[in-house]
């Protein structure tokens, strides 16, 4: 039957010559597990589009409703919650996998002459993704996206010559608003997507026309040789289950993450980025003042220009680690720093002080009287009375209460009302103006 059915369709369509070159390619050196993160990574890939159509169908994107219907998908919707969960570990999954693909044909050489072509064109794809995540970071509109996202651009805005201009692009206009928010979802769902599936067919296609490179030892190529079906893509089909598994339980045991409407004014809140850029976020933390155009502009360009030319800078035609000592140690070493700034960053913010409850109130308080409209926290608010920044080193307790009870019997000449809060709020409110310090003990 099963035979019947494919003549039947083979017949109208020409079947044959497809399943040849996408099926019947002989692998060099044979069927490895080591093949099998870039069938994941494209899996991953599609996993994110389908997700994020669904995620699309609920989603809104404008500043008031944003993070209301990432918030209305978490709760109400029927699985919204599970599906944002792939949408958010996918794209981590996405990352992990597209950095062992290239550290595989790395290790291999497969970068080498006549693959130069496609090694250009899967540097470009890891640079795509690394666009998708940060324009997709934005898209809750919660307070960690928003300021990472502040911190992000800011860091583009110090180039030289052209930081003002293209930091005007990004935003839409002089502050990270409405037009931020709509530009990074169309980059997001309408610009990358298209691009990323137009440059993996151009991979895919290359691949099939100069052959996968095989393993470095030419003996072990020439020896064996097996056909991409069956063997290989069982294997590729046993990782991508093993993949989706552990993305599926990550999304059902730690739902993706939603920490409060973005709030502009907010200064003290702490941005931490997506853990796939800690390292470059650490790696900022050394370089500031004149050395600061170091870390923003030389160091990544740096990288990439070594990415793009790779296959040139390596020239010898033979792929044996022995024969390539010089880049394996420069990438042993590349990796060293990059797992090392990942780990001091995680540490760092793991020790970070936490606001304690009544903190988080008094400062939600804060922002509902609309207390920016006359004091200033940090640089964010206007400067009509005294700057809190350092407010609760220089008030004792019995003060705040006070003052917030019968502004005038402490300062004649205040403009504050009397805003009648009760009690808790009260309380909750002086915790927060005496938690304003140069150091923080939270």
């Amino acid at each position: 039957m099963k035979k019947m059915l494919y003549r039947w369709f083979d017949e109208r369509l020409k079947l044959r010559p497809i399943k040849i070159a996408l099926l019947d390619e002989a692998i060099p050196g044979g069927a490895s597990w080591v093949y099998i993160f870039g069938s994941i990574t494209l899996f991953f890939f599609l996993l994110q589009m389908i997700t994020g159509m669904f995620l699309a169908i609920y989603y809104s994107p404008s500043i008031e409703h944003a993070h209301e219907s990432i918030r209305y998908i978490m709760e109400e919707v029927e699985f919204g919650s599970f599906v944002r969960g792939l949408h958010h570990w996918g794209a981590s999954g996405m990352m992990v996998m597209i950095g062992l693909h290239m550290l595989q044909v790395f290790l291999y050489g497969a970068y080498k002459r006549p693959r130069e072509l496609m090694w250009l064109v899967g540097v470009v794809l890891f640079i795509i993704t690394l666009a998708f995540g940060f324009s997709g970071y934005l898209l809750p509109w919660d307070q960690r996206a928003y300021w990472a996202t502040q911190v992000g651009i800011n860091i583009v805005g110090t180039l030289p010559l052209v930081g003002t201009s293209l930091l005007r692009i990004i935003r839409g206009g002089q502050d990270l608003g409405a037009m931020t928010l709509n530009r990074f979802f169309a980059l997001h769902t309408l610009f990358l997507p298209w691009l990323l599936i137009l440059l993996v067919t151009l991979h895919l296609f290359i691949l099939r026309r100069v052959g996968p490179a095989g393993p470095w030892d030419k003996a072990r190529a020439a020896r064996i040789r097996e056909p991409f079906w069956p063997k290989q893509v069982a294997m590729d089909a046993v990782g991508i289950l093993i993949a989706f598994m552990i993305v599926a339980g990550l999304a059902v045991w730690f739902p993706a993450p939603l920490s409060d409407p973005a709030n502009p004014t907010d200064t003290t809140f702490n941005p931490i980025p997506e853990w796939f850029f800690l390292f470059y976020y650490q790696l900022l933390k050394y370089f500031s003042g004149p050395w600061e155009v170091v870390g923003t502009l030389i160091l990544p360009s740096l990288f990439f220009l070594i990415l793009f030319f790779l296959p040139w800078l390596d020239r010898r035609k033979d792929r044996r680690p022995i024969s390539r000592r010089f880049f394996f140690v420069g990438g042993g070493l590349f990796l060293t720093m990059v797992f090392t700034l990942i780990a001091i960053s995680i540490r760092d913010i793991s020790s970070l002080p936490t606001l304690s409850p009544s903190v988080l109130r008094g400062k939600a308080v804060y922002h509902e009287l609309d207390c920016a409209a006359c004091h200033r926290i940090h640089g964010a608010g206007e400067a009509f009375g005294p700057d809190l920044s350092y407010i609760g080193e220089l008030r004792s307790r019995d003060w705040f209460i006070q003052h917030f009870k019968d502004p005038q019997s402490l300062v004649p000449d205040s403009m504050m009302p009397a805003y009648g809060l009760e009690e808790q709020a009260l309380h909750d409110l002086t915790d927060y103006m005496l938690s304003l310090k140069h150091e923080i003990d939270r």
